[in-house]
């Protein structure tokens, strides 16, 4: 939604009687956002930040917040609303791992057929992210699956992927 911001969750629920709402991370590691001194709410489709006055961990992905300026008369009125953080608020990530956003424009290089092309797009389905990669035949899509990434090179801005045997075949008409 916002071209230079992340997705960091959801205020679900009011929490208590002053002001505290419940936050939803949608995060692997939600460690790193326990001591958030601010938040960009999704406004009206516009990111505008709110201060945090104090969090406390509920369980491992959720928090319970108390923001600035909203109390327990206006709470109710920010339930459901989007989160956002700043990209540049993202811990690096080195080796094989890496952010979907982050790869968008990397050259794929299989172990068997050389470059495939470059990733356009990472699906993100309920059950398995994909890489969506433009091929001068047509679209491959490959499952983002840990044992497929061999080497993700930053600096050249490729992935060495090996693939089962047939895949990129399929995609390709190899």
């Amino acid at each position: 939604m916002f071209e230079d911001y992340f997705y960091l969750g959801k205020i679900t629920k009011r929490f208590g009687l002053n002001g505290e709402l419940a936050v939803y991370l949608d995060t692997d590691e939600p460690e790193k956002y326990h001591k958030l001194e601010s938040v960009f709410f999704d406004m009206d489709g516009e990111p505008i930040p709110f201060f945090i006055e104090k969090i406390k961990i509920k369980a491992k992905n959720q928090l319970i917040v108390l923001f600035q300026d909203i109390d327990d008369k206006s709470s109710a009125h920010y339930v459901g609303t989007d989160l956002y953080l700043p990209l540049s608020a993202l811990p690096v990530l080195e080796g094989n791992r890496f952010y979907y956003h982050e790869i968008t424009g990397f050259t794929i290089v299989d172990a068997v057929h050389g470059n495939i092309g470059v990733c356009e797009n990472v699906l993100d389905f309920s059950n398995q992210a994909v890489m969506q990669i433009a091929h001068s035949k047509g679209e491959i899509l490959i499952p983002l699956v840990d044992d497929f990434i061999k080497n993700v090179n930053r600096t050249a801005r490729t992935i060495d992927i090996e693939t089962p045997q047939g895949l990129v075949e399929f995609y390709i008409g190899l």
